[in-house]
């Protein structure tokens, strides 16, 4: 009997080891799906400018005919459904920081095909996005086994959980009918705020409906499940309220503000839902939980430097003097170091040269007055 439940305790734990790298996978495909997605579209709208056709900003639809643009398109599209289904496999606390990674993917290619510039900070911003996503691997919690959309129903029937939503939904509601139009168009955080909140909300349905359509290939009726058609119905409310209120911040604020805000806002309550969901977090460790959190910070430093500072002209030949390092390793441009001359041995070397009109065997030799 013991043995028999030690194999199944270590087949169980396969499973869930397979299912962890599967929706890592899906997880980095998805990034780079949709990182390449704007790279394509650029291009074909750069295309369609260059035969001076009416461009997007003017109204135009000429991007329809452009096949660059349509592998932009079905790239996102890729993207979204990779992202969709890395839900269904891994902890949310891993799959949605990874996301950083697409604007990784996106300003690494922008330079390479799009002769977008990336300054040093820019550089800086992509290394610490990918440390800080390796961190976050390493650590990543394993969650609790939800295999089934009754044992989802009674995690979302959890008082824990019940309390958070009712929050989320309460505090929506202030900052929609009272706070928005007050202050959304003077204050950045307010609509990002709102889809930030909502977004919680958004990424527990999509596990939901994840782990019901793995349910649906198995050969379970979910269909059937007022539980699945609930968690669409939600999913869909929360996602057009996301879309209305972001479109809302970009259109008002600087996209380089909103980026890196709403990247921060949004992951951290995505975080604390699944925690509270699915008590991730009792069974990390210390060290798992502060590695998380660590390459979390890293990743939110990563993409401030390089939304913050896109725009600004920083080379290395701006550094200072002391800090530029030349191609051959020394620090003070393409020269090793050399002794300055002595002025003191320069004075001395004229003072010893031959007089005008000496004879061929003498020197003058001038005797410096003690």
């Amino acid at each position: 009997m013991n043995v028999t439940n030690c194999f199944n305790l270590t087949t169980e734990m396969e499973v869930t080891r397979l299912d962890f790298y599967i929706g890592l996978s899906l997880a980095v495909s998805s990034s780079v799906f949709i990182g390449s997605s704007f790279i394509l579209k650029k291009k074909g709208l750069l295309r369609l400018a260059s035969k001076g056709s009416m461009r997007a900003g003017q109204g135009g639809h000429a991007y329809l005919k452009e096949w660059l643009w349509w592998a932009g398109l079905i790239s996102m599209g890729a993207g979204e459904a990779a992202n969709f289904a890395a839900y269904a496999f891994a902890p949310a606390t891993l799959v949605t920081p990874l996301g950083a990674l697409s604007v990784l993917v996106s300003a690494v290619l922008s330079s390479y095909f799009l002769n977008e510039r990336l300054n040093v900070h820019g550089k800086i911003g992509c290394l610490l996005c990918v440390l800080g996503s390796t961190v976050m691997v390493i650590h990543a919690p394993q969650e609790e086994e939800v295999a089934s959309l009754s044992a989802m129903s009674e995690k979302l029937l959890d008082p824990g959980f019940i309390v958070f939503a009712v929050c989320v939904v309460g505090s929506s509601l202030i900052l929609i009918c009272a706070v928005a139009p007050r202050f959304g168009q003077k204050n950045v955080l307010v609509y990002i705020l709102i889809c930030s909140v909502i977004g919680s909300l958004s990424v527990s349905c999509v596990k939901g409906l994840g782990i019901g359509i793995k349910e649906l290939f198995a050969g379970t009726a979910v269909l059937k499940e007022p539980l699945f058609w609930a968690l669409i119905i939600c999913l869909v409310i929360c996602v057009s309220l996301q879309i209305n209120y972001l479109n809302k911040a970009l259109d008002i604020f600087n996209t380089s503000l909103v980026t890196p805000i709403y990247y921060v806002f949004f992951t951290t309550s995505v975080m604390a839902c699944s925690a509270i969901l699915f008590k991730e977090w009792l069974r990390m460790n210390i060290d798992g939980i502060v590695g998380t959190i660590s390459g979390f910070l890293t990743i939110i430093l990563g993409i401030f430097l390089l939304h913050a500072f896109k725009d600004i002209t920083f080379t290395w030949d701006s550094l200072p003097f002391y800090l530029r390092k030349g191609p051959q390793g020394f620090p003070w441009g393409q020269q090793p170091y050399l002794a300055l001359p002595s002025y003191d041995l320069q004075a001395q070397d004229e003072m010893n040269l031959p007089r005008e009109g000496a004879t061929n065997g003498g020197w003058g030799i001038h005797q410096r007055a003690p």
